[in-house]
C-alpha cells in the first residue's frame, strides 16, 4: 500500500513589499504592461510538471542550469516511481541518477535530492516546510528555488530572477540592478500588488518566447509600444 501523502504545512501570512514612489506617467506605464500580460494569460503557471509541494521542490531543484522541457522528460518517469520523500530516499543516489542522467549536473543534483528527502523525513515528518528560511536550509534549494516554490504555491509573492527575467526587466526598464538580487528587490517595489504573484511567470514566459536574447520578436510583443528599448531592435 502506498504511503499516505502528508498535508503541506500551514501557509504563513506574508506582508506585501513596500512600494517605490513612481511619477504618475511611469506608474501608469508599468500598470499597463501588467494589465496586458494579465489580459493575455490571467493565471500563468510554471511549465515544470508537479502535483504537490514535494514534486515541485524536486522539479525546481533539478531545473537549475537545465530547461524545463528536459526536466519534465526526466521527472515524468521519476515521479511515477518516487513521488514522496520516503520513496525518493529509498532510491538512494545511485538509484536516482539513471532517472536524471540527461539533466546537467545530475550527480550533484541526485545527492541534493536524496539529502533533502531524508531531511524532510527526519525533521519535517515528510512534509515540505512552506517558509523561506526552512526551504533555503534544504540541500540544493537556494533563494531562487525557494522563491519559485513559495510563489507557485501561493504562499509568498516572490520573483525568482533568472536570465529571462533579468533581460526583460532591463529592456522594459522595470529594474536596472546589476545583480539578480538587486533586480528582484527593484521589481518587488514597482510591480503593482495585484500582479505580484503572477509577475514571475509572465516575465519568464515573455523572455523565453518573445523577448528572446538575440533577436527579440518585437513585432509580436504585446507591450512593444511601452518598451523603452524598442528602438534598439526595430527602430523608433
Amino acid at each position: 500500500m502506498p504511503a499516505a501523502k502528508a498535508k503541506p504545512a500551514r501557509k504563513p501570512a506574508v506582508r506585501a513589499p513596500a512600494k517605490k514612489r513612481l511619477n504618475p506617467a511611469e506608474k501608469a506605464r508599468i500598470e499597463e504592461i501588467f494589465e496586458r500580460f494579465a489580459a493575455a494569460e490571467d493565471e500563468p503557471k510554471t511549465e515544470l510538471q508537479y502535483h504537490d509541494p514535494f514534486t515541485l521542490v524536486v522539479a525546481v531543484a533539478l531545473s537549475a542550469q537545465a530547461t524545463d522541457k528536459s526536466v519534465n522528460k526526466a521527472t515524468e518517469r521519476l515521479f511515477r516511481n518516487a513521488d514522496t520523500p520516503a520513496r525518493m530516499a529509498a532510491l538512494g543516489v545511485e538509484g536516482l541518477e539513471p532517472y536524471i542522467r540527461t539533466i546537467g549536473l545530475y550527480r550533484t543534483k541526485a545527492k541534493n535530492v536524496i539529502a533533502l528527502s531524508n531531511i524532510l523525513l527526519n525533521q519535517y515528518g515528510g512534509q515540505v516546510p512552506l517558509n523561506r528560511e526552512a526551504l533555503q536550509g534544504l540541500p540544493g534549494v537556494g533563494r531562487k528555488t525557494a522563491s519559485v516554490v513559495l510563489n507557485e504555491l501561493g504562499v509568498e509573492p516572490a520573483i525568482a530572477v533568472d536570465t529571462h527575467v533579468f533581460r526583460v526587466a532591463h529592456r522594459l526598464k522595470l529594474a536596472m540592478g546589476s545583480t539578480p538580487d538587486k533586480v528582484e528587490q527593484q521589481l518587488m517595489q514597482v510591480i503593482p500588488e495585484p500582479y505580484l504573484t503572477r509577475a514571475h511567470h509572465w516575465l519568464i514566459l515573455h523572455g523565453r518566447y518573445v523577448c528572446v536574447a538575440r533577436k527579440p520578436k518585437c513585432i509580436e510583443c504585446r507591450v512593444a509600444d511601452l518598451c523603452p528599448s524598442r528602438s534598439l531592435f526595430m527602430g523608433a
